[in-house]
């Protein structure tokens, strides 16, 4: 899905769109040729050696009919920015370009959607099915036969076991997990840390798991006294 290779207008210019440019770079044969924010949100002409230009006038800079697109940008508005950029890129005529991370072990069987990212060390296993515009950062399990909706991002070191169903526009943070058959509605926000299963109605927020301290602090608890 990487590999098709082009010349790529990265839209966005914050940290996830330097990330996607040094990945479609080092790992895909797409020639970044310039970044595209929204005019209200334009602070600076140029980034990494690259013009960086107004979205609403990209067509005139960077025509549809010679360049690609990705939308760069994370889970802004529960993934909704991300999803709107998205549409108005392909109604202004721009193919949209994935990128598979060459590390990443993706089942014959899987299928992924239109304008996805995916980091090194996913596991993707068999029967999977994921939606349009995901993101999936580094080192995540997605069990087989488990599908992920449309505008989802799931962070780093996340189990999705097998048989689940996440609804769209979800977020799913670090190191949370889903057990076997979970069913996540959409717009659902599940914290770092965070475990779940069984059926779970849309829109739900998960926090993080407790990280207020202990009452009994290291010191007292391994009876260090005052030593350094």
């Amino acid at each position: 899905m990487s590999a098709a290779g082009g010349d790529l207008v990265l839209v966005g210019d914050s940290a996830f769109a330097e990330v996607a440019h040094e990945y479609f770079t080092a790992f895909t044969p797409w020639r970044v040729r310039a970044f595209a924010v929204e005019a209200a949100h334009l602070k600076r002409d140029t980034l990494l050696g690259l013009p960086v230009v107004p979205f609403e006038t990209l067509a005139q800079t960077h025509p549809p009919d010679s360049h690609h697109v990705h939308v760069a940008i994370v889970y802004t508005q529960l993934n909704r920015l991300r999803a709107r950029l998205v549409a108005a890129a392909a109604g202004m005529g721009y193919r949209l370009a994935s990128f598979v991370s060459p590390r990443a072990f993706v089942a014959p069987s899987a299928r992924l959607g239109e304008h996805c990212f995916v980091f090194e060390d996913n596991v993707i296993q068999t029967g999977v099915e994921i939606g349009r515009n995901a993101v999936l950062w580094s080192g995540n399990h997605i069990g087989h036969h488990s599908r992920l909706g449309d505008h989802v991002f799931v962070s780093s070191h996340v189990v999705v076991s097998g048989l689940c169903t996440v609804g769209d526009h979800c977020f799913l943070g670090v190191n949370s997990a889903l057990a076997d058959r979970t069913e996540l509605g959409a717009d659902c926000w599940v914290g770092p840390g965070s475990v779940l299963s069984g059926a779970v109605a849309p829109g739900q927020m998960f926090r993080a798991a407790d990280t207020a301290p202990s009452r009994v602090g290291t010191r007292r608890f391994f009876r260090l006294g005052d030593a350094p």
